[in-house]
Order: structure tokens, then C-alpha cells, then sequence
């Protein structure tokens, strides 16, 4: 699971930012799959959310191999993300518009050795794929990682200390949140996921 992640990862450009303006199938907000290019299965799972116009993305699940931790935390970072574990780590921040459907200026991460890169991102025309670019120095000479949108129903499958639908239980001692069931209302397309 942690090479899956980390392959995924290390070629990942910037997670997106949505325009005001932009239809449904052209904003980057949403549930993320990224595929191993040789056996074709699942290596994880990213959110991508609109913190002001500013959009940052999180491991939002991981595909674990037999024997493989957890609970692995980003124990080569740096910065303010040393030692949090991988589900929910921020790995693409500061990605800004810079055109219909590209973003860029911002950076991703590279869990597995702390390595910050730069990054961008582009949208294809039916909005249903993510050409998520990370590179040093020069956009060209980068490499791209290929994310695939999932649907709505996909956010069911979340860990909930992840999952952007789940609401935060004000009262502990009353369960708000039932299992299989949704505490938010859905989101519309196009708009970032509710707190």
C-alpha cells in the first residue's frame, strides 16, 4: 500500500482549484482515484476542496497490501505535517486558477520522503479526469499522474475523520451520525464539500 501511495503521490501534480463560473464536470472539487499504471488497481483515494479560492487535497483512503501499516505517518516531512499519519494528510496546497481549466502555484508532497514539489493540475474537457502534474523547476520536465473522478456515493467508503460530508458531533453522547448514514446534505456539484 505505502509504495501504491507513494508511486501515486510522487508523480501527483497540485490537487485543483474550481472558477466561479465553471460548470459541474469542470471543477476539481470532488473524490479522486489515482490507479498503479501497470496492474491497473486502486493506490488511493484524494479530496479535493476550495479553501477560498485556494485548493489543497488530502489522502482520503489507502489501498493497504498484506502486512502493510496503518497507521504510517510522514515521519521524512519537514514541515507542519512531521509525524501525521497519511490518511487525511495534506499533500497538495496553495493550487490557484490559472486558466478555465488548469491550476497551478501550488505544491505536493511526496509522503514517503518529505519531498515538496511543484505542481499543477488540469481538468480534461468532460471534467471526469485529472492531469495532476509534479515537477522541480520546470513544467516540463515533470511527470503526470492520471486521477479518475468517483462518484458522490464514493464518500459512503470514507474513513469519517476524512470524509468532508460527515458532520462533527457537537454532543458526544448522543449519536448524530448512524452508521450508513450521511449527516450532511448532499453536495452540488461544482461546490466544495460541506464542513
Amino acid at each position: 500500500m505505502r509504495a501504491g501511495v507513494l508511486a501515486v503521490i510522487a508523480a501527483l501534480g497540485p490537487l485543483v482549484v474550481p472558477i466561479a463560473g465553471l460548470s459541474a464536470d469542470q471543477t476539481p472539487v470532488g473524490l479522486w482515484q489515482a490507479v498503479d499504471s501497470s496492474t491497473k488497481e486502486p493506490t488511493g483515494w484524494f479530496v479535493i476542496s476550495d479553501h477560498d479560492g485556494v485548493y489543497g487535497g488530502i489522502i482520503a483512503r489507502m489501498f493497504l497490501k498484506p502486512g502493510e501499516d496503518p497507521n504510517v505517518v510522514c515521519d521524512q516531512c519537514k514541515d507542519d505535517r512531521h509525524g501525521h499519519t497519511w490518511l487525511g494528510l495534506e499533500i497538495v496546497r496553495g493550487m490557484k486558477p490559472e486558466g478555465d481549466d488548469k491550476f497551478g502555484g501550488g505544491t505536493i508532497l511526496d509522503p514517503r520522503d518529505g519531498k515538496i514539489y511543484q505542481a499543477t493540475m488540469k481538468l480534461t474537457p468532460d471534467g471526469q479526469t485529472l492531469v495532476v502534474r509534479g515537477y522541480i523547476g520546470f513544467e516540463l520536465l515533470g511527470q503526470n499522474q492520471y486521477w479518475t473522478r468517483l462518484p458522490d456515493s464514493a464518500y459512503s467508503m470514507l474513513d469519517p475523520s476524512v470524509n468532508p460530508n460527515v458532520v462533527a458531533n457537537p454532543n458526544p453522547m448522543v449519536n448524530s451520525n448512524p452508521p450508513g448514514k450521511r449527516a450532511a446534505a448532499p453536495r452540488k456539484p461544482g461546490l466544495a464539500p460541506n464542513p
